[in-house]
């Protein structure tokens, strides 16, 4: 499932009615699910989160763009948040399935779009930034709303998109792919937020000022601050003291890998006037930014935690620490706390890196991954932590009943029934899906076997593999039904005049052709799982070698079942060559299968030793 999220802030928070007009036309989009609105009074500015496929997303975001442009005066407005226009800034994220790239693309559309429809002046940031200048969003949105008319003059500030025209109502829109951020807090023994401070100093990209110890407190903000004075300039890691900032830089780059001059920048400095300032040193995080703070609701202190990119710096990684840093400090970490919603990714991240910790299997089940990051985490501190609320992905599920979350007597009973569907594509993704299941759990177990040591990193590989199969092919035996039903909805369509006709045609076409692709996407994955069976059988535990020989077996059944859906529809596909093909990369993959079965079946017998 390709998933973007979209969190565009429009610069109105205080009329309800007005808020309520622009997320509705979100709403309205087909595929969409609203997941937060959040308006600000002071600020006057709204933030609202929402998720979908991206050609949901793309026309969401445009609807969204143009509402608030027809609704909101910036003639008018006033608060404390700096803005651009009507619709300040709209970033898009990839959740799942779905590249940067591929979201670049989609702003690109979008900010065409919105110049070309709504005459508004569009400036790309972030990752779709054309400039160097402007990928940052505080140098785009300098000189903010009152100072867009004299920006737009300047040649240099020319838009992306849109006239180079300022537009009194609407202002201008900043749009651009960024990675998904997450709030996070991390809860500490302690009311006091100053030692909250002083481990959130340790712990952000930015850093903080060295302080030489104070031998009477363990927080750091007691020390007395350290400042360079002119001619002596240490460095804040070693003992080495230089005459001058530039070799300090090179000597911090070559010697202790940070960019010491990009962090005094960062800190306001003027490398031609240091004498007096505090000395800097970088934290222990890239991406990550963090503050202490008192939490009256929790009666404790937090580090509040922004990650910029959680995949340059994990969830866990940084927890860890804060427990050590907490420790130094006579402190106790009791848990922590997501706020808002989180990519699965990341909570999938954490849970195989606390069970490589304890030297588990990382090739389990996706619940018991999700389980392990939830109790290492201590997610369940502050509030409790639903997997189902939580997880992006998990939220915009479709509501309604799936095959795959049926018991089995309801599944077999709904199998067995007059309806054509689900029908035998889906009971052979299920086949596949068993023979997956049996593979991960044949890894796992071959793992644990003491006197197999050397082969884990294949074991844990194999499971791992093994796992996401399984989740691909329980997908695809909903994704079967539902491409069946497509075929009944599209030779059902209306062909009363020449546009309905050709409307249909394409709708029959299309339907045709994904009831093909389905069971051949089972299939492949099928014969996948044979391929991971075989490792198993050759190198895995012996008392489960039958398991592993029967995860073949079944990956066997998922290969010719679906190869027997594949070949009952090639009759209705119009494009007889592409047909054709499909029939030869059927035919090919069912020799292999065959030969491959055998071949395990054998060995299966060997080590059983029949």
């Amino acid at each position: 499932m390709k998933l973007i999220e979209c969190v565009p802030n429009f610069s109105e928070g205080r009329d309800q009615v007005k808020i309520k007009i622009i997320t509705d036309a979100i709403k309205g989009v087909d595929g969409i699910t609203l997941l937060d609105i959040d308006p600000g009074r002071d600020t006057n500015r709204t933030v609202v989160t929402f998720v979908g496929s991206p050609r949901a997303v793309e026309e969401a975001a445009f609807l969204g763009i143009k509402t608030a442009a027809e609704i909101i005066d910036m003639r008018l407005h006033k608060g404390a948040h700096a803005r651009l226009g009507a619709t300040d800034v709209c970033p898009f994220i990839p959740i799942s399935g779905i590249t940067a790239a591929e979201c670049v693309k989609l702003s690109l559309l979008v900010g065409e779009r919105v110049g070309r429809e709504l005459n508004i002046p569009v400036y790309l940031y972030e990752q779709s930034a054309r400039k160097k200048d402007r990928v940052n969003l505080p140098a785009v949105r300098q000189g903010e709303y009152e100072g867009l008319s004299k920006k737009l003059k300047d040649p240099h500030w020319k838009p992306d998109f849109g006239p180079a025209k300022f537009n009194a109502r609407a202002g201008a829109t900043i749009l651009g792919v960024r990675d998904f951020l997450i709030a996070y807090n991390i809860n500490l023994n302690t009311r006091d937020k100053r030692l909250a401070a002083d481990i959130a100093f340790e712990l952000r990209e930015k850093g903080r000022s060295v302080r030489i110890p104070n031998p009477e407190s363990p927080n750091l903000l007691d020390g007395e601050i350290r400042r360079y004075e002119k001619g002596a300039y240490p460095c804040a890691y070693c003992t080495e003291i230089f005459p001058d900032p530039k070799p300090l830089i090179k000597h911090s780059a070559d010697l202790h890998d940070f960019d010491l001059k990009a962090l005094w920048k960062e800190h306001g400095y003027n490398i031609n006037r240091l004498e007096g300032k505090a000395m800097k040193k970088p934290g222990l995080f890239k991406a990550v930014k963090a503050v202490g703070w008192y939490m009256e609701s929790f009666k404790r202190a937090q580090i509040s935690i922004n990650f910029n990119n959680f995949r340059v710096s994990s969830i866990p990684d940084v927890f860890d620490a804060a427990c050590r840093l907490s420790v130094e400090r006579g402190l106790r970490v009791t848990g922590s706390e997501l706020v808002g919603l989180v990519p699965l990714s990341a909570i999938l991240s954490a849970g195989r890196f606390y069970l490589k910790k304890q030297k588990r299997s990382i090739g389990v089940a996706r619940d018991m991954l999700i389980e392990t990051a939830i109790q290492s985490l201590g997610l369940n501190d502050v509030a409790v932590f639903e997997p189902a609320k939580k997880i992006i992905e998990f939220a915009v599920q479709e509501k309604e009943p799936e095959l795959v979350s049926k018991t089995v007597r309801d599944f077999l009973d709904e199998l067995s029934s007059n309806s054509p569907a689900p029908g035998g594509g889906s009971a052979a993704a299920l086949a596949g899906s068993l023979g997956a299941a049996l593979g991960a759990m044949t890894a796992v177990l071959s793992f644990e076997k003491k006197g197999l040591e050397k082969f884990q990193e294949i074991f844990e590989s194999r499971g791992t593999e093994a796992q996401e199969l399984k989740e691909k092919l329980c997908g695809l035996i909903d994704e079967d039904t539902k491409a069946f039903n497509e075929v009944i909805k599209a030779g059902r369509l209306p062909a009363g005049n020449a546009a309905e006709k050709d409307f249909k045609s394409k709708a029959v076409k299309k339907a045709a052709e994904r009831v093909l692709e389905v069971p051949l996407e089972v299939a492949g994955l099928s014969f996948r799982v044979m391929e991971l069976a075989l490792d198993l059988v050759e190198k895995g535990n012996p008392n489960s070698v039958s398991d592993a020989g029967t995860a073949a077996e079944l990956g066997l059944a998922g290969v010719r079942a679906a190869a027997l859906n594949v070949f009952i529809n090639l009759p209705g596909i119009e494009d007889k060559l592409y047909a054709q093909n499909k029939r030869r990369e059927v035919e090919v993959l069912i020799k292999k299968a065959l030969s491959l079965q055998t071949r395990i079946f054998n060995k299966t017998l060997g080590v059983i030793g029949n």
